[in-house]
């Protein structure tokens, strides 16, 4: 036995025992075998969501993380603020871990192991910090360990009152180099974890999954860790992809999009609840692959000079409403280059608008179908005669795709100040229409 559970604990198992001896405990005791690939990938994915805290991280397999956090003091508001940070993040991914910090890598990674949360400040404090620490904290080999233990060395500090000669002899050079680069007598060079470029996590669950809620945590835990390597790099994403694998049927997609390129945790998860509300599982869930959509530098991202309070909200209200409905559901309308008003817009994507750029005033609202107008003397009569406006916008377009036509139009208005655009043919019977309302 490796670990175990509180449960276990209670029932008297502790790690070290065989599965025999644990079983004889309890009998209906759940055993999980070890696998190191998921432990590899686990802690992989942790450094890509630690990278947010600082970009100088070692992992040192199976389950540890070394941070160089003096440079993010400052950007997180102390030594205490940023130990509080990192561990509220772990509880939100699952995770319980011992904090530990000292002048040297492998002064705190001994503290850790120790289950001690001990911060050590100034190289003169290791020794005494350090001293009553077993030797098994120590990244030896177990003969060296053995041997330690065969002449009573049980205690780093037993070990560090050794003479440095006759430790060099018995247990060689690169045991007393260690002990001098875990008191900071010399340097400790790190290899230094890279973020990946892309974000690509997938996950095999302990148990198969018939419904959808029941995928809410572990793709939380997936977006979290995503959030901290948008947030470590500097970028943010306007899409995740999520593909949920099962046993016998075809891969379930589902897409996030969102409005404005984000790394905000809550803002995906709230999404992601949306989705998975109106998702229906055909087939049980074995397992979870999550996908960051291309990235995008916030620095990049222009920003409007009077920015409102309520335009984060309106972004969120477009997100949910796709979220919820699906994205054909929702579109906006962007202007197009052409003269003639049935023609001169479509469909796009919220925010993708785009607006009429030849500086004339057009209504918003255009009817779907020209309304003929009565007329008096030629004039044009709406609520009684209309008073156009001394300029005009004539149209002549259209004879490359059989739709020309030939107009002049109008902004007019109602003896009770109502504003419409009207336009005359200029061929055919020369008749009036109501084409748009202004207000």
């Amino acid at each position: 036995m490796l670990f175990c559970n509180a449960a276990a604990r209670e029932r008297g198992i502790q790690p070290g025992l065989t599965v025999a001896a644990a079983r004889a405990l309890a009998h209906d005791l759940v055993v999980q075998s070890r696998n190191g690939r998921a432990e590899q990938q686990a802690l992989q994915g942790l450094a890509a969501w630690a990278y947010q805290f600082s970009s100088q991280l070692s992992l040192y397999p199976p389950g540890e993380l070394l941070l160089e956090v003096q440079g993010s003091f400052s950007l997180f508001g102390g030594r205490d603020a940023l130990f509080a940070s990192i561990r509220s993040g772990l509880a939100e991914l699952g995770y319980s871990a011992w904090l530990a910090s000292a002048p040297t890598p492998l002064a705190a990674l001994s503290l850790a192991r120790c289950d001690s949360e001990q911060h050590i400040d100034g190289l003169q404090n290791i020794a005494a910090a350090l001293a009553a620490l077993p030797v098994s904290v120590l990244d030896w080999e177990q003969a060296l360990l053995d041997r330690l233990n065969g002449i009573g060395v049980r205690r780093l500090d037993d070990l560090l009152r050794l003479p440095r000669d006759g430790l060099a002899c018995r247990f060689g050079q690169q045991s007393l180099l260690y002990l001098d680069r875990m008191m900071g007598r010399c340097p400790h060079p790190q290899t230094l974890y890279q973020p990946p470029q892309v974000f690509s996590r997938h996950l095999l669950l302990p148990a198969e999954v018939c419904q959808a809620e029941g995928l809410l945590f572990v793709l939380q835990r997936l977006l979290l860790e995503m959030c901290g390597w948008l947030q470590g790099l500097g970028v943010a994403v306007q899409q995740v992809d999520i593909r949920l694998l099962h046993r016998e049927a075809e891969v379930t997609r589902l897409s996030i999009g969102v409005y404005k390129p984000t790394r905000d945790a809550a803002q995906l998860n709230t999404l992601l609840r949306e989705h998975l509300d109106r998702l229906v599982l055909q087939s049980a869930v074995i397992e979870v692959e999550l996908k960051a959509g291309e990235t995008v530098r916030l620095d990049d991202q222009a920003q409007d000079l009077f920015d409102t309070a309520e335009r984060p909200d309106t972004i969120d209200l477009l997100d949910r409403l796709r979220a919820r409905l699906g994205d054909e559901a929702v579109t906006g309308i962007s202007a197009v280059a052409e003269h003639r008003p049935e023609y001169a817009w479509r469909y796009s994507v919220p925010g993708d608008s785009q607006k009429d750029s030849n500086g004339l005033q057009r209504p918003l609202w255009l009817l779907s179908v020209p309304r003929p107008l009565k007329t008096q003397h030629g004039h044009p009569l709406l609520q009684g005669r209309l008073q156009l406006r001394p300029d005009r916008e004539r149209i002549e377009s259209g004879w490359w795709d059989e739709r020309d036509m030939a107009r002049d139009y109008y902004i007019a208005t109602t003896a009770s100040g109502s504003c419409y655009w009207v336009y005359h043919e200029l061929t055919g019977e020369h008749g009036w229409f109501l084409q748009g309302v202004f207000e």
